[in-house]
């Protein structure tokens, strides 16, 4: 009994010919014989499967498709091989499953609406998330033992100490950028010596704070949604609430206080870090030495530029921390949705945070702090 599929090309009348297919016909079997049929260019009048010992779906499909390309008939099929050959004829001439389209006004208005009632739904759960934490800090009032200060000396390393080479380093380029950009912009006016003005207040008053805001939102806001998302898949926090354990207190508000002071020091720092990038960039390049360019920042930058950029850095923090704590919460179903709700953190943090800068911008400036 032959243990391959194999075939021959029998020549019939009139030029066409019979192409007699032996062997067994199976998955297993048939892709040594694959090519070489499909190489046939020969006009076949009959597919013949009397020779074939064996043969499944793959087989019987196989030989179907040999048969359609070749306009020919297949003959002497045996009565397992006839059920699968109609088996498959029918499945290859089944029209094809496919989900109705509904017309394009429908969908876009459909999924105009699911947005609507998603932000809806968006806005009841934020409104709710605030209250726990309202009523958290209301909590620790009356009960002070209970809160957790390891947690919130841990969240100020993580949150600030550890950010500082980051932060600083990026506050230092920044410095370098703005005064070397600006000192090859006002040399065309002579106003080179202006430099120390555009560093001061620039950096003091907005890019200090604003740019420590985008890094620690990139940095902590990710890292609070991971870390809480994580913890609500693996069900720790249904845990804590079943051994008497509120995550608001040992989860949420230890990192937002966190956020919220370690964001005014870090906030300064950057700021300070970016004078002096500015100064180190002014005494190599313009010739104002380090020194004068310090002193000179005290003169030339008003004491509410360090105020309104004071003022800015807790309630970016706030923001911030706000925004991973309530996406970590948000996490259910699998491990893909703690990436979208950490992508979502930063996102929703990083414009947040732009459009109250602009708010701050419009708002100081009425205030006569411009």
């Amino acid at each position: 009994m032959a243990t391959e599929a194999q075939y021959t090309l029998d020549q019939g009348e009139q030029g066409s010919a019979v192409l007699r297919l032996s062997g067994p016909y199976l998955l297993s079997t048939v892709g040594e014989v694959d090519k070489g049929l499909r190489k046939l260019d020969a006009q076949i009048a009959e597919v013949d499967l009397s020779d074939v010992t064996e043969i499944d779906t793959v087989g019987a499909w196989f030989a179907c498709s040999l048969a359609r390309d070749h306009s020919a008939e297949i003959v002497n099929a045996s009565e397992r091989a006839q059920r699968l050959i109609a088996a498959v004829g029918e499945s290859e001439n089944s029209t094809p499953l496919a989900a109705p389209r509904p017309p394009l006004f429908e969908r876009a208005t459909g999924t105009m609406g699911d947005k609507v009632f998603e932000a809806g739904r968006g806005v009841t759960d934020i409104l709710g998330f605030l209250g726990q934490i309202i009523s958290g800090f209301g909590a620790l009032a009356r009960h002070p033992r209970r809160f957790r200060y390891r947690a919130l000396v841990a969240q100020f390393e993580s949150v600030g100490i550890n950010a500082l080479p980051i932060i600083g380093l990026m506050s230092f380029l920044i410095g370098i950028v703005i005064a070397q950009q600006g000192a090859a912009q006002l040399e065309y006016f002579g106003a080179e010596a202006l430099t120390v003005n555009l560093v001061g207040r620039i950096t003091l008053r907005e890019l200090g704070v604003l740019m420590t805001a985008i890094m620690v939102a990139g940095r902590s806001g990710s890292a609070f949604a991971a870390q809480i998302g994580t913890m609500k898949l693996t069900e720790e926090i249904d845990a804590m609430r079943t051994i008497g354990i509120s995550p608001i207190e040992a989860l949420v508000i230890p990192r937002i206080l966190a956020c919220v002071f370690m964001m005014v020091l870090l906030g300064f720092y950057a700021s300070v870090m970016a004078v002096i990038g500015g100064a180190v960039i002014s005494d190599v390049m313009l010739g104002i030495p380090f020194w004068t360019f310090l002193m000179r920042i005290q003169e030339v930058v008003p004491t509410y530029d360090v105020w309104v950029g004071m003022i800015k850095a807790p309630v970016f923090g706030l923001i911030i921390a706000l925004s991973g704590c309530y996406q970590g919460m948000q996490v259910r179903g699998n491990s893909e949705e703690v990436g979208k709700r950490t992508t979502r953190a930063v996102v929703q943090a990083i414009f947040t945070v732009i459009v109250l800068d602009a708010f701050f911008a419009v708002f100081f400036t009425n205030v006569g702090w411009a």
